[in-house]
């Protein structure tokens, strides 16, 4: 067997180190013309994916970033509006406040002076019925007196009964 072995090796021993040298011609032609591009090719993808990452990265920083300064924002506009309807509610209340309080006082003053009028023409109308009632009572008199002073002796009747009325006071 040793024999079968070594005369196979013999035999096939120019065809093995043709094989062997033809393999590493190849070998060396796919380092020179196929590893590197690939080996490029892989290293480049190896970066631009790496590169991705990184700016997936800063995009999310960024994002969290401008998330916050949003919120701070939303925030600090509610505030403001907050406080803006807080003061809009104070000036509606002493815009009310004064508003009613000017009411009373021009009510009062529309009240004091419907009074001070009222009185004045009360004033003038007993004025008037007194007036009225003297005209009436003078001219009620006058008829009277001139019924009365027609006949003689009425007047006469008169004149002595007033005369007793005088001495007896």
């Amino acid at each position: 067997m040793e024999q079968l072995f070594e005369g196979l090796l013999n035999h096939h021993i120019g065809f093995v180190v043709w094989s062997g040298l033809a393999f590493l011609i190849l070998l060396l032609l796919l380092k020179k013309l196929a590893w590197k591009p690939i080996l490029g090719a892989i290293h480049e993808r190896e970066l631009s994916i790496e590169t991705a990452l990184a700016s997936a990265e800063n995009a999310k920083a960024e994002m969290a970033r401008l998330t916050s300064q949003n919120e701070a924002l939303l925030n600090q506009a509610r505030a403001e509006r907050d406080l803006i309807l807080k003061e809009a509610k104070e000036l509606k209340d002493k815009i009310v406040a004064e508003a009613k309080n000017s009411a009373e006082v021009e009510g009062a003053k529309m009240i004091e002076k419907a009074r001070v009028e009222i009185e004045s023409q009360k004033a003038a109308a007993l004025a008037d019925v007194k007036n009225q009632v003297s005209t009436l009572s003078i001219e009620i008199a006058e008829k009277i007196l001139r019924r009365q002073f027609e006949d003689q002796s009425k007047q006469e009747a008169l004149v002595s009964d007033l005369l007793k009325e005088v001495k007896l006071n």
